[in-house]
C-alpha cells in the first residue's frame, strides 16, 4: 500500500526526521490560505499522486506569493499528471501539498527496503541526491552505497557511521547522519513497509537534515496489525480491478499485455505468464484466486478479467490440488453464461476431479478450447489473441 508524500513525512516526523512546513489543500483557494496562513514567501506546490517523476510533468510548481500558489495548484489540479509511472491515462491530483522552500546545501539520497536474494531489509544511500536511484544506478553504480541490517534490531549505530563515512561525510555530520539512518530504519520496521526513501534528504547550512521528498510503502500483508496506516489508504490512486480483487481476496495485478490469465496459486500463475512471453505473447494481469476459491470467486475473477478492454483472450490454468477441478469448470461455465464471453477461452485443467471438470466444460455447450498441456494452453491463447479468433 503506497502513501502519500504528506502522510510519509508525517510518519517520518514520529521518528525525528522533520521536513518543511506545509498544509495539504484540495482547492486552489485551500492552497492560497494555506500560504497566507503559514506567510509562507517562498515555496513548492507538490501534485499528490502515487507516481514519480512529477516536477518533469508539471506536478511541482514553485511560488513565491499567496496568489502564485493558488495559481499554481489550479494549474496542478486542472488535467491528469502523465508520468512514467502512470501510463498514458496518468492520475489525476486531487489535493496538493503546499510546503515552504528551504535553502538547501547538498542532497542525499537514503531509503530501505528488502534485498529479496538475502531476504533482509537493505539500506542504500547516496551522495547524488534529488536524481532517481536508477539513473544513479546505471550511471554511476560506484556511489551506491548498501548495508544488509539486522531485521530485530535496526541499523546499529557503527554500521551507519560506517556508511555515513563511505558517501563522504566527515565528523561530527558522521553522528548526525547516523541519527537519521538509525530513525528511517525504526521507521521501516516498526511499520510493516516494504520501501521507506526520502529523496531528496536535504542538508541545511546549519547542519541539519530535512525530508524535502519521502516515499512510504507497506506491505498490505502486514496491514492487520498496522490499522492506523490502513486508514490511509487512497483508493483514487489505486487501479479500479485491482482495488476490486483486493475485495474479493483474488490477488491480482494490472499489467500491459492482451492475454488474460486465469490462474491458482502464484508460483503457477507466475509460471503461466513466463510460457505465455516464451510463446511471443503477453499477459494482461497476474491472477492467483487462491487453493480454496469458490465459484462465486471464480466468477468474480472472470468479470475482472473481462473489464479489461485490453483482453483479445483468456487463458485459464488450474491444477488441482485442494481446488477441485469440478468447482472450478463450474464457476467458469457460471461466469461465461453471465458475462456473454466475446474473446476466445482456453482451458487448462489438470489434478483433483480433472475428469469431472473436463466433462462439465465439454457438455456446456459453450465455446471453449480445452489444451492439453501449458505449452499447447499458451500457443493457443497467444494464437486467439494474435487473430482475434478462437484456435482451430
Amino acid at each position: 500500500m503506497k502513501l502519500h508524500e504528506y502522510q510519509a513525512k508525517e510518519i517520518l516526523a514520529r521518528y525525528g526526521l522533520k521536513s518543511p512546513r506545509g498544509g495539504i489543500a484540495s482547492s486552489p483557494e485551500e492552497a492560497e490560505a494555506i500560504a497566507k496562513k503559514l506567510k509562507l514567501e517562498a515555496m513548492a506546490i507538490k501534485a499528490q499522486i502515487h507516481a514519480g517523476g512529477r516536477g518533469k510533468a508539471g506536478g511541482i510548481k514553485l511560488a513565491r506569493t499567496p496568489a502564485e500558489a493558488k495559481k499554481a495548484a489550479a494549474e496542478i489540479m486542472a488535467k491528469p499528471l502523465v508520468t512514467p509511472q502512470t501510463g498514458p491515462e496518468g492520475r489525476q491530483a486531487h489535493f496538493v501539498l503546499v510546503e515552504e522552500g528551504i535553502e538547501i546545501e547538498k542532497e542525499i539520497y537514503l531509503a530501505m527496503t528488502i534485498d529479496r536474494g538475502r531476504g533482509l531489509p537493505v539500506i542504500i544511500t547516496s551522495a547524488e541526491g534529488g536524481v532517481e536511484i536508477e539513473h544513479i544506478a546505471e550511471y554511476s553504480p560506484e556511489k551506491i552505497v548498501r548495508a544488509l541490517i539486522d531485521p530485530t534490531a535496526g541499523v546499529f549505530p557503527y554500521v551507519a557511521r560506517k556508511v555515513a563515512r563511505a558517501i563522504g561525510f566527515q565528523k561530527k555530520m558522521v553522528n548526525r547522519f547516523a541519527q537519521v539512518a538509525m530513525s528511517v530504519s525504526r521507521a521501516f520496521l516498526e511499520t510493516d513497509a516494504s520501501l521507506v526513501e526520502v529523496n531528496p534528504l536535504g542538508i541545511t547550512k546549519d547542519g541539519e537534515f530535512i525530508a524535502i521528498d519521502a516515499k512510504f510503502s507497506i506491505d498490505d500483508n502486514a496491514l492487520f496489525r498496522q490499522k492506523d496506516l490502513a486508514k490511509l489508504r487512497d483508493v483514487r490512486e489505486e487501479d479500479p480491478l485491482e482495488a476490486r480483487a483486493r475485495e474479493s481476496r483474488i490477488s491480482y495485478v494490472r499489467m500491459d499485455g492482451e492475454i488474460g490469465c486465469l490462474v491458482n496459486g502464484a508460483g503457477l500463475a507466475m509460471a503461466t505468464m513466463d510460457i505465455i512471453k516464451l510463446h511471443k505473447g503477453e499477459p494482461a494481469n497476474f491472477l492467483d484466486v487462491g487453493g480454496g476459491a469458490d465459484e462465486a470467486q471464480v466468477q468474480e475473477a472472470f468479470g475482472i478479467i473481462l473489464e479489461d478492454s485490453r483482453v483479445k483472450s483468456i487463458l485459464v490454468n488450474i491444477f488441482g490440488g485442494i481446488m477441485r477441478c469440478d468447482v472450478i469448470a463450474r464457476g467458469i461455465i457460471s461466469a461465461v453464461k453471465k458475462s456473454s464471453l466475446k474473446v476466445p477461452l482456453i482451458v487448462r485443467l489438470e489434478g483433483t476431479k480433472v475428469e469431472e471438470g473436463r466433462e462439465l466444460l465439454q457438455e456446456s455447450g459453450l465455446e471453449i478450447t480445452a489444451a492439453a498441456d501449458m505449452k499447447d494452453a499458451a500457443e493457443k491463447a497467444v494464437a486467439a489473441a494474435g487473430n482475434g479468433k478462437g484456435p482451430a
